[in-house]
């Protein structure tokens, strides 16, 4: 059975360099089932929670990551901390009555015009996610700094050293998911 392989994008820009950089991992990390989650959700609302509930599309957010063996989170660094719409959909999964995140393996990474890479936001994701007990991968680190440049136009990584770490990133996922037995 192939391994389900979740890549999110905390950026919703349509030629977003987070985008191209998870797609990357998510070729890298070789046969797998993969799938793309959503994050255009409405902005968390404690008042439309409680008149409407979950809504449709945070819910299918949620169960994508439970069903997954393992997930890849691509952030951008927007004023030195994580976008509003990855923040956002922690928030939301975070009301489901399911606790998806428990326990998996989650691979970070970051693309960002400037020159650390997107190094707060990865701080900063793993504050976030510390809630959620999942099973952060320590690295190595993928930091992609000037991000807009490092792709080629069908979207394949043309830096080399980064195309390197991003591979060990995702053999390191692999043997995290291996140690699960799946």
């Amino acid at each position: 059975m192939a391994v389900k392989l979740l890549g999110i994008s905390g950026s919703l820009r349509a030629d977003s360099s987070n985008t191209k950089l998870m797609r990357e991992a998510l070729r890298l990390f070789g046969e797998a089932e993969t799938a793309e989650a959503n994050l255009r959700l409405p902005l968390y609302d404690g008042d439309l929670e409680e008149a409407e509930g979950i809504p449709p599309e945070v819910q299918t957010l949620a169960d994508q990551i439970a069903a997954a063996d393992a997930l890849v989170i691509s952030g951008p660094e927007y004023n030195k901390g994580i976008s509003g719409v990855l923040k956002n959909a922690l928030d939301w999964v975070s009301r489901t009555d399911v606790f998806p995140w428990n326990g998996k393996p989650v691979a970070i990474m970051s693309a960002a015009s400037g020159r650390a890479g997107g190094e707060r936001t990865q701080m900063m994701l793993r504050a976030c996610l510390v809630a959620f007990r999942p099973r952060l991968l320590q690295g190595p680190e993928v930091m992609l700094a000037q991000g807009r440049e490092q792709f080629d136009e069908a979207g394949r990584l043309t830096n080399e050293r980064t195309e390197k770490t991003l591979t060990a990133l995702m053999a390191a996922l692999q043997e995290e998911v291996r140690r699960q037995g799946l």
